[in-house]
């Protein structure tokens, strides 16, 4: 069903069917995995080029999170203040010049600031997709179209690791800097050409920094909303602390090659999107609070076999490889019914409250990453103690904070 059926109406009128505006919307979607993934492969290369640790490098990871996370609290509010175009726009032009200064950087000291800055110029596409979807649609269908888009966001993580590595055979780890800025320009035409206003003038708040900030105060004194927020961070941040380990665990524990991590990586991504499209067949027929905690256990079991596969010492990658790809599909169901729920309220601060969202992800993704490198490279029990308490801590967060039935879809 249609939140609302006018700006539904403009779309069409505008000439974007719904295959397009789900191509557009998802490919804005992979700012986050497109600007972390195509590089883990080069994460070993660029500590020996650059001379870091693997914490140090492991922090040029988390400063482009700090910035994918705090920019969604500049992006969200504006779009709700602006309309969804021209903040998107901007933001894509930053990336674009930022991606480009990332890749001439002669240091790890240089590097990290421009990661920062990455992020808070790409955060714009995540927030403002967002904020789109739940201008056109809540609830079931909601979720529904969130799930789509994961046909065309989960390429990210399948095709990024693998560009990353053959980049990475050719050119070195700039040459992944270079493509992401070649890769913010084709974003920027179609954002351009194809993202529509959904947020005309009579819609918009009022241009003031206090109407932003009482904004986030009113989503904030929401429980449901702010429990389900929190819930899919933690839930994400397992999958982050993932992000951020398994090259090292994959490379340098296991002895494997770039290209062996690309397709371990590329499959597990795969697992997201095969499940993202089942959850998507499901909505309606399941609660989207019972799809929600159903990944959230899953999250939590897979986590769990790998500290036991870890502490047992078992042989082979096997006990490794298998709970990686439960944890990464796990939010196939744990995102689109996550968004979901946290969007189903407040439609007039849908970019508000996609920013709420986006940040508590992207912070506590930012939080787990340095983490998951303290213990070094020589051993995998930190990358599993992390994923496991983070993979808890959401359960225990959804189950104490979201007792109540789901809101009827609009």
């Amino acid at each position: 069903m249609k939140a609302d059926p006018a700006a539904s109406a403009d779309v069409t009128d505008q000439g974007h069917p719904r295959w397009v505006l789900i191509v557009v919307l998802g490919a804005l979607s992979t700012f986050g995995p497109i600007s972390t993934d195509i590089y883990l492969p080069s994460l070993p290369s660029l500590a020996v080029d650059m001379h870091a640790s693997t914490s140090l490098v492991q922090l040029s990871l988390t400063a482009c999170v700090i910035g994918l996370a705090t920019g969604q609290l500049i992006a969200g509010p504006l779009s709700d203040r602006l309309g969804r175009r021209r903040p998107l726009l901007i933001g894509l032009a930053g990336f674009i010049v930022s991606s480009l200064l990332c890749a001439l950087a002669p240091s790890i000291g240089i590097l990290i600031p421009l990661r920062v800055l990455q992020g808070l110029s790409g955060s714009a596409g995540l927030v403002i997709s967002r904020a789109i979807v739940r201008d056109l649609y809540s609830g079931v269908v909601a979720a529904r179209f969130f799930s789509r888009l994961m046909l065309v966001s989960g390429l990210a993580p399948i095709i990024a690791p693998i560009v990353g590595a053959q980049i990475l055979r050719i050119t070195g780890w700039r040459g992944a800097f270079l493509f992401l800025g070649v890769f913010g320009v084709v974003l920027f035409l179609a954002a351009y050409f194809g993202a529509p206003e959904t947020r005309p003038g009579g819609r918009r708040f009022p241009r003031r920094l206090g109407s932003g900030l009482a904004g986030f105060g009113r989503l904030l004194r929401d429980r449901q909303l702010v429990g389900y927020a929190l819930a899919s961070g933690l839930g994400f941040a397992t999958m982050f602390a993932y992000i951020s380990g398994s090259s090292f665990v994959i490379q340098d524990i296991y002895g494997g090659s770039p290209q062996l991590f690309s397709m371990v990586f590329a499959t597990n991504a795969l697992g997201l999107v095969a499940l993202g499209q089942v959850n998507g067949r499901m909505v309606g027929r399941i609660r989207l609070r019972v799809l929600f905690r159903t990944g959230l256990i899953t999250n939590c079991l897979a986590s769990l076999a790998l500290v036991v596969g870890v502490v047992a010492g078992l042989r082979g990658m096997a006990p490794v490889l298998v709970p990686f790809f439960f944890v990464v599909a796990s939010q196939g169901l744990i995102m689109p019914n996550g968004m979901a729920l946290v969007m189903q309220s407040h439609p007039e601060a849908a970019g508000t409250a996609s920013a709420l969202v986006g940040f508590t992800q992207f912070l506590l993704g930012a939080i787990v990453a340095p983490l998951v490198g303290v213990g070094g490279s020589q051993t995998a029990l930190p990358l599993a103690i992390v994923m496991l308490s983070v993979a808890v801590a959401a359960l225990a967060v959804a189950l104490l904070t979201t007792r109540h039935p789901d809101p009827p879809a609009m």
